[in-house]
């Protein structure tokens, strides 16, 4: 391996550790219900509905006080937007649910993708690098057709 690739390397594994610790960061629960509420600009007994309804699952301190994180806020920014527009808290369950479905296929797919692109890396043999069309044959005649 060069230094080059190393030095790649190293810099994804640095970007992987750094988003790692960014999604940490976003998934640790720090907000109580009131500031929680406030950030998403609804009220307090709002919260406890969302979380009876199974909209929003906050995390619970050995005390038993809800506590949440920067993305539950964001969800309950999602869940207050689509409340507005009109749908209701059984529409914007199997809103989140169908979008969760669909972030686990994407993300299904980019794995797929990537072994696919590691496989493509692989040379084997009898296959072809290019991808030109070659005439099935060259040179020469089949036992069946006739000689003329």
């Amino acid at each position: 391996m060069t230094t080059e690739g190393r030095d790649e390397g190293g810099a994804r594994a640095a970007d992987a550790r750094d988003t790692e610790a960014a999604r940490a960061a976003h998934d640790r629960a720090v907000y109580i219900i009131s500031v929680a509420a406030e950030l998403a600009g609804v009220h307090p007994q709002t919260l406890r509905i969302y979380e009876r309804k199974g909209l929003v699952r906050p995390q619970r301190t050995s005390g038993n006080t809800r506590r949440y994180s920067q993305a539950d806020i964001e969800r309950l920014q999602t869940i207050q937007s689509l409340t507005e527009e009109g749908i209701n808290l059984a529409g914007v369950k199997r809103i989140i649910e169908l979008q969760r479905e669909i972030d686990a296929l994407e993300d299904r797919i980019d794995d797929l993708q990537a072994q696919l692109e590691r496989r493509r890396a692989i040379p084997m043999p009898g296959r072809r690098i290019s991808a030109a069309i070659v005439p099935l044959r060259t040179s020469g005649r089949f036992p069946w057709e006739d000689r003329r």
